[in-house]
């Protein structure tokens, strides 16, 4: 393209905005959405909030090692720079190939997030990026590099300007400018520099060694050595401040070979295997981890049925009630802390809102039970995948020293969903069975974001895929660390690479294959909608890898129950009620008790009832003790009757009566017999039962009409409560609906508020609308219909917002005026007081 045809360079970011498309005008409001909360008003507008400080932290936290790189370059570049000058910044003298194919697409991406503009010639960094980016004694720069000459001799004498020139064999000018000038051109000219630098004694070489990579400052006292001496003569360090020189940063870049960084990084690290599975055993481990993630949310949900720990004051669990929870579960505390978190995130429990505040199970957990095991798991990993409550929290200290406990304040984390499907990503783009190291998915993930892993909150980035990995494998989303295929559908990640049937076998320690995310589009994050689908498509691969439920125990002599599986849940929770756990693990044991078949008795069931219910669930033949036991307690259970008189005691034989007269440990319970069978007590009926039981009788309650009383166990729940909402990281990223919508305003703001007047007509500065009287509006716009022209207004809607509007009046009357809306497109009404101004439109634009 010659000069004459190339469209002219952008004088603002505004007028690059203006003349991008609108595939790149939503690019840039997806990558960085808070522009668009709310709508800007035009472009003008955008460009303006796209250079404020927050944005820009924002933009600049987004960015990966190597665009970062790049925009650190530019700070300590010219302003604008050209590409050529970028270019020797990020590849140096030798023109690192690397750097050299990828510079490209880095620029590309600062470009498309507005943070530079301009075309290769005058490339510009938005200014505050330039704040922040560029070097100052505060606020270092991760280039090292320090001031330029000119930057540093800003408060230096003429004279000695002009000494330090002539140290360094230029001619001496006349004023300070040209003198900086020239000095800086000495620097810069690599053949002149080395000249000089071949001159230098050793010891003076070595000083610019320690400072040539940054920190550029160093100390000096008031008589310096001659080291020093040979160099502060020629401006190869320059005083900033008394007792302190800085190493210009001309002479860095010579000394760097022209790089702005140590090291460059234009490549992610690639990311390196601990082990190589073959993908049934990652499918088949992951299933059975899966299992026993909602064999434990079972178990916790279980022990806190009839009512769970007590809320703090301040919210959450206490530690000692996260103790009882870690010993019930046989788990440590953080896995505990997770458990519950977990439970939680997924709205299975919630605190009840009691006076007596406690935790206990949702009605969701009914109806979670209900579902088969691998939709079950669905239900919890999606939870997880989109939680922001941070479980590894759990136990450290907030900002207030105060500590943060299980279920309480202050253990959100915005960035916890994002890091937690990167991981999951990163994992996907393995082979099928490949673990990775876990330093190796640290290190690519402090690449991508380097200003969030390396310096916000001591690494939280980095904690958080810790914690992602290891509950990851706690859930079976992976299995002997590699992703599994559940895993994989779960992000509707495709198929894992196929392994290369020429290529070496992998072994541990083998950096693995990655897509290189320059190249192509990394897994985004599902829609609500689209996670449903592949939660789904993630249980059907689960569940024909999980134990199918056994509807049978094996009874043994020594008055104990083996599952040698998972049970049915109508016979394990009969088995819960009829036996004690004894042990967990690949096979739980049951034992039988006279307290645990006392239990079943008190639930409504019969001796007969147990009896067959073992007969019919039990491989193996029903042995003779267990039969005994039961027949014993049945036979003794209920001999006795409490009921309520304040509470009475009766029984048939009142020789049983006696003894409990006679015995001293009922002397707590107030007894004194009203007849032969009857004895009435000063406890209530409940304390009454303990108290029998606890002489090894086996009382049974009655009701008012005498009838056994059944009692049963009723499971507490809290009223309906939903899940807890995940703390967003920012605004949202817009659907296509909104982007559309967003950019349509846009463009039509920007259309009205650029569009030329005629001369004369009332300009509206600074994006001010057009103010008119009412009958001068009125008769432009009558005027308009006649003639056919198109008309600026302003116009404020119902809800009090402001608009610039170019309109072709169609019709006027009644109040109203209908217009063919250019900046909408369309045909509308609009009342005439709600138009704040009208102004006529250049010949060549109406």
């Amino acid at each position: 393209m010659s000069t004459e045809d190339r469209p002219p360079a952008p004088r603002s970011l505004a007028e690059e905005l203006r003349a991008r498309g609108d595939a790149s005008l939503g690019a840039l409001l997806r990558s960085r959405p808070d522009l668009i909360t709310p709508v800007p008003t035009d472009l003008t507008q955008l460009a303006t909030r796209a250079g404020t400080r927050a944005s820009v932290v924002r933009a600049l936290e987004r960015l990966d090692r190597f665009a970062l790189q790049t925009a650190e370059a530019l700070a300590v570049a010219a302003d604008p720079a050209a590409y050529g000058e970028l270019l020797g910044l990020m590849a140096g003298d030798d023109a690192d190939p690397a750097v050299v194919a990828a510079l490209p697409h880095a620029l590309d991406g600062l470009r498309e997030q507005a943070l530079v503009w301009g075309d290769d010639d005058r490339l510009r960094l938005v200014r505050t990026a330039r704040e922040l980016l560029a070097p100052s004694p505060q606020h270092p720069s991760p280039t090292g590099l320090g001031p330029t000459v000119q930057e540093a001799t800003a408060g230096m004498s003429p004279g000695r300007i002009q000494e330090i020139v002539t140290a360094a064999g230029l001619a001496s000018t006349h004023d300070s400018v040209s003198a900086v000038t020239a000095l800086a051109g000495l620097f810069t000219d690599r053949a002149r520099m080395g000249a000089l630098l071949a001159d230098a004694p050793a010891d003076s070489l070595g000083v610019l060694e320690r400072l040539v990579w940054g920190p550029p400052y160093g100390q000096v006292t008031a008589d310096p050595a001659p080291r020093l001496r040979w160099l502060l003569d020629r401006g190869l360090l320059l005083p900033t401040a008394p007792g302190t020189v800085v190493l210009p940063r001309e002479v860095a870049l010579h000394l760097r070979r022209g790089l702005a960084h140590r090291t460059p990084e234009p490549v992610p690290p690639a990311i390196e295997t601990a082990a190589v599975h073959r993908p049934q055993v990652v499918d088949s481990a992951a299933a059975g981890q899966a299992y026993t993630a909602l064999a434990t949310v079972e178990e916790l949900l279980k022990d806190w049925d009839e009512g769970g720990p007590a809320v703090l004051r301040a919210g959450g669990l206490s530690v000692r009630d996260l103790k009882r929870t870690a010993v019930a579960l046989d788990v440590p505390e953080p896995a505990a802390a997770f458990w519950v978190e977990l439970a939680y995130a997924a709205g299975l429990i919630a605190s009840d809102g009691e006076a007596d505040e406690r935790y206990a199970a949702t009605p969701a957990y009914d109806e979670w039970l209900e579902r088969p095991a691998a939709e079950r798991w669905s239900l919890l990993v999606t939870a997880w995948l989109v939680a922001t409550r941070t479980a590894g929290l759990v136990g450290g200290r907030d900002a207030k020293d105060r500590t943060l406990s299980a279920l309480g304040p202050g253990l959100d984390r915005s960035a916890a969903p994002e890091v937690r499907h990167r991981v999951l990503a990163l994992l996907a783009g393995l082979p099928e069975g490949a673990a990775p190291a876990g330093g190796s998915v640290l290190a690519r993930l402090r690449w991508e974001r380097p200003l969030r892993g390396d310096r916000h909150e001591d690494d939280l980035r980095g904690r958080l895929a810790e914690w992602a990995l290891s509950e990851a494998e706690l859930l079976g989303v992976t299995g002997r660390g590699a992703l599994s295929s559940q895993g994989r559908a779960l992000l509707g990640a495709p198929a894992a690479p196929a392994p290369d049937p020429e290529a070496e076998p992998v072994g541990p320690g083998d950096k693995l294959p990655v897509h290189h995310h320059h190249r192509t589009t990394p897994l985004a994050p599902l829609s609500p909608a689209e996670q449903a689908v592949a939660s789904a498509a993630a249980a059907r691969l689960l569940a024909p890898l999980l134990p199918e439920p056994l509807d049978h125990v094996l009874l043994q002599a020594d008055l104990t129950a083996v599952a040698p599986g998972p049970l049915q849940r109508p016979l394990a929770d009969m088995l819960g009620v009829l036996a004690d756990v004894e042990s967990k693990g690949g096979a739980t044991v049951y034992r039988f008790t006279p307290g645990s078949v006392r239990r079943a008795l008190d639930a409504g069931q019969a001796a007969s009832d147990l009896h067959a219910f073992l007969a019919s669930h039990s491989r193996t033949p029903v042995p003779q003790p267990l039969a005994y036991l039961i027949d014993d307690v049945a036979r003794r259970h209920g001999h006795l009757r409490v009921g309520a008189a304040s509470a009475y005691v009766r029984c048939d034989d009142d020789a049983v009566l006696s003894e409990i007269l006679a015995d001293k440990r009922a002397a707590g319970l107030g007894l004194r017999r009203l007849a032969p069978t009857v004895l009435a007590a000063q406890a209530d009926p409940a304390g009454l039962l303990e108290g029998l039981r606890s002489l090894g009788f086996a009382p049974a309650a009655e009701s008012a009409e005498g009838d056994v009383l059944i009692t049963r166990a009723l499971a507490h729940r809290t009223p309906p409560r939903t899940a807890p909402e995940p703390v967003p990281d920012g605004p949202p990223v817009p659907d296509d609906t909104l982007l559309a919508a967003a950019l349509r305003a846009i463009r039509a703001g920007d259309l009205a508020s650029t569009t030329p007047r005629k001369p004369g007509a009332a300009p509206a500065a600074n994006g001010e609308l057009p103010r008119t009287g009412a009958a001068e509006t009125l008769a432009t716009m009558q005027a308009a219909v006649l003639t056919g022209e198109a008309l600026w207004i302003g116009y404020v809607n119902a809800e009090g917002a402001a608009s610039q509007r170019v309109v072709a009046p169609i019709r006027v009357e009644g109040g109203f005026v209908t217009a063919y809306d250019h900046t909408a497109d369309e045909v509308r009404t609009y009342p005439l007081h709600r138009i704040t101004g009208v102004a006529e439109l250049a010949d060549d634009e109406s």
